[in-house]
């Protein structure tokens, strides 16, 4: 079942990962992992990753209306702005899609630098998703470089929030974390799609999960639909749900 990467093109990897249905909404939550279950070395999940995770990465990244991440992710892995590559800018033309995604961040607190290049260089406006009691100069702060979207009275309502993505044009939906985010997407039954890239390290004691946050009554039961290997090790699993 597991097929080796370097077997494979382009578009072979590119239709490994495709969905049916482009205009029903689909999320699709990716994230790298040690073998012994670790999210991050010394802080970021950077240090996790390889050269076949990064192309796949991107790979991902082509293939969807909107990033969709926490702010904590963006602080901790030090978010460039969300530009593809000419090449995939270019797939993404000759397919019927904008040059690039749009960059969506998920913020209670709205600790976010209005100046930081994440907005002020984005090719695409990104959109900052909070809620109404969010400190009002901040969303004032950030109305000048995002477009705002208030999602929910007194916390961020997800589900509201990737309602709010489609009427945009957006429902193919890429989460990159980080854990609390992916947490708070399962606990409201959100995640459609899985992509696990499997790290051959030990990692060893020290860091979470890739989900985290208040204990969830869901378990949300999903299909192994692509199994690829690298040949420095790494394997990237790709799970759909079926109901």
């Amino acid at each position: 079942m597991i097929r080796q990467l370097s077997d494979l093109t382009d578009a072979e990897v590119i239709e490994a990962y495709q969905v049916e249905d482009r205009s029903k909404p689909h999320l699709r939550s990716n994230f790298v992992a040690s073998i012994d279950g670790a999210v991050e070395i010394g802080g970021q999940s950077k240090a996790l990753s390889s050269p076949a995770d990064q192309e796949l990465f991107g790979k991902l990244r082509m293939l969807s209306d909107v990033v969709l991440v926490g702010a904590g992710t963006v602080r901790a892995e030090g978010y460039n702005p969300l530009k593809l590559g000419a090449g995939r800018r270019e797939w993404r033309q000759a397919n019927g899609l904008p040059e690039n995604p749009t960059l969506a961040i998920v913020s209670a607190s709205l600790t976010l630098d209005p100046s930081n290049p994440v907005f002020t260089q984005a090719p695409v406006r990104p959109l900052v998703i909070t809620h109404g009691a969010a400190p009002p100069d901040r969303q004032k702060a950030l109305a000048q470089v995002a477009d705002v979207l208030v999602c929910g009275a007194v916390e961020v309502d997800l589900p509201t929030a990737i309602a709010e993505l489609a009427k945009r044009g957006l429902p193919q939906i890429l989460s990159e974390g980080g854990p609390l985010l992916l947490g708070a997407l399962t606990a409201a039954d959100l995640v459609d799609e899985m992509c696990l890239s499997l790290a051959p390290l030990l990692a060893g004691p020290g860091s979470g999960r890739i989900t985290a946050g208040p204990e969830s009554t869901i378990a949300r039961r999903l299909t192994l639909t692509s199994a690829l290997a690298a040949d420095d090790g790494y394997v990237f699993l790709r799970y759909l749900r079926t109901t």
